[in-house]
């Protein structure tokens, strides 16, 4: 490959890649100098990506003292990118322009810009362990989340003496648009923002740079306020998957425990995938009364999932508000579902939103965030003895059967495999009892087969995750118990 100068490959790429045009390197290749120092006119490269050549350029300035750990390289590469990204206001007039004749192309348009400029961060995602696994439900998908950079020490130290200026207010909101960071908060310089409207209220629609899925967004309101799960929520939902078609839309729960990581800002993720939960089919055909015209059933799924269809977008809100404003108030001790203790609410919904051959579908998966002497943790959260795979909340993208499992896996299966083929290993103990019963049910385990049964074994143990997770549980008396619900629904 041939070597050429770092500075002006990375020159030449944004006018390629923005609207600058050749009159404008002299001013793209001081300002480029501003930000990773003039000794950068000597490097070369053999890089073509636009993105490589910003990693190499922040190395540079690494080198030369410019920057100093991995915050200090995050803030110069958005500042970089930042170059070849247009402003908010052109971004917008793109979009909706491109919009009025061709949704798709619209959304084309702002996801290949926000990979262009690495918002969406295509190289550090391209890191992520993910495969599926069949299960009783079908095939449930696994992730084992390596995309985000972890901080090195200097790092970390530096953000324990930084002052949180409490702006932005928090990772997802609009505040984050072109904001530049600091050592204790993410850049976002080249970072933008869809306006759109949503019933009277303007929000903002953009795309998650660790996206763990394709077009993986978020879309969020323009007020900071909390989460929560009512009427207008089905409402805003059936709007989103109208105006932004071929995507899902759905909302964490507004409770701990069995909400997101984020409940102090309303927002809600879609995308455009099929996950497991929307391929299972209606294992309880349902009738509401009232609402006739509404297909309606219990879903084949681990977690407790009530599915409507309709043409009609009314029907589906009042139904879905029904039903979350029965689950608010029911419970059923024989089953451990309690509606409140000591006057703290525990019932909730996780609503997602999808069009599905021509028709409106909503997903309703029934939450409870109890916690108990025996269950510390939530009683329908992941048991003590899965938290060896997974101890964290079971949200949104969770809940539809993507399992978001964390780093430390990677090498843990490992050790995991190496004690199964008998070679020296440093399993942690807390694997111990799945591995041990992991070597009894496969006696034939070889170098072969090993890494294959491991990763059967972890999406098998998703399964039980998403299964803990149920509020009705898949026997007998707990699909009775559900039934009786749905009773207490059509008696309201």
């Amino acid at each position: 490959m041939t070597e050429q100068k770092l500075v002006s490959s990375f020159v030449d790429q944004v006018i390629q890649n923005s609207d600058y045009t050749d009159e404008d390197r002299i001013y793209l290749t001081n300002q480029v100098l501003s930000m990773v120092g003039d000794s950068a006119l000597t490097a070369t490269t053999v890089k073509s990506s636009l993105i490589d050549l910003k990693d190499d350029l922040v190395d540079v300035a690494a080198a030369n003292g410019r920057i100093d750990n991995q915050g200090s390289k995050d803030i110069l590469g958005a500042r970089l990118m930042d170059l070849m990204t247009p402003a908010p206001s052109v971004i917008n007039r793109r979009f909706w322009d491109k919009y009025v004749s061709d949704p798709q192309k619209a959304l084309r348009y702002f996801y290949q810009l926000s990979q262009q400029n690495d918002y969406i961060k295509t190289k550090a995602i391209a890191q992520n362990i993910v495969w599926s696994t069949p299960t009783d439900y079908g095939e449930i998908e696994i992730t084992i989340n390596l995309s985000k950079p972890e901080k090195d020490p200097k790092q970390i130290a530096a953000a324990k003496k930084a002052k949180d200026t409490g702006y932005p207010r928090c990772a997802p909101c609009i505040e984050n648009e072109g904001y530049a960071g600091r050592v204790n908060y993410p850049a976002r310089t080249n970072h933008r923002v869809i306006r759109f409207k949503l019933g009277d209220q303007q929000w903002g629609f953009q795309y998650s740079p660790y996206a763990y899925f394709n077009e993986h967004c978020i879309f969020l309101a323009s007020q900071h306020r909390p989460m929560v799960i009512n009427r207008t929520t089905f409402q805003q939902l059936l709007s989103i998957i109208q105006q932004f078609p071929g995507y899902f839309v759905g909302s964490n729960a507004d409770l701990p425990i069995v909400g997101g990581s984020i409940l102090s800002y309303e927002h809600y993720q879609g995308g455009r995938h099929q996950f497991p939960m929307e391929k299972s089919p209606i294992a309880t055909p349902l009738t509401f009364k009232g609402f006739e015209d509404v297909t309606a059933g219990i879903v084949q799924w681990p977690m407790s999932v009530i599915r409507l269809r309709s043409s009609q977008e009314q029907p589906l809100v009042e139904l879905a508000n029904k039903i979350l404003n029965c689950w608010r108030h029911y419970s059923d001790e024989s089953v451990d579902v309690r509606v409140e203790t000591a006057g703290v609410p525990h019932h909730t919904i996780t609503p997602i939103a999808r069009k599905r051959n021509g028709q409106l579908e909503l997903d309703l998966v029934l939450r409870d965030n109890q916690t108990s002497a025996k269950y510390p943790d939530g009683i329908f959260h992941p048991h003590k003895d899965v938290q060896h795979i997974k101890k964290e909340n079971i949200g949104l993208i969770e809940v539809m059967g993507w399992a978001i499992l964390p780093p430390r896996l990677k090498p843990e299966l490992r050790e995991v495999e190496k004690f199964l083929l008998g070679q020296p290993n440093e399993m942690a103990d807390y694997h111990r009892p799945w591995a041990e019963q992991l070597k009894e049910q496969h006696p034939q385990i070889n170098a072969d087969n090993v890494s294959d049964i491991v990763k059967n074994a972890v999406g098998n143990v998703f399964a039980r995750v998403l299964e803990d997770a149920g509020a009705y549980k898949r026997t007998d008396e707990g699909q009775q118990a559900f039934m009786r619900f749905v009773d207490d629904v059509n008696n309201h």
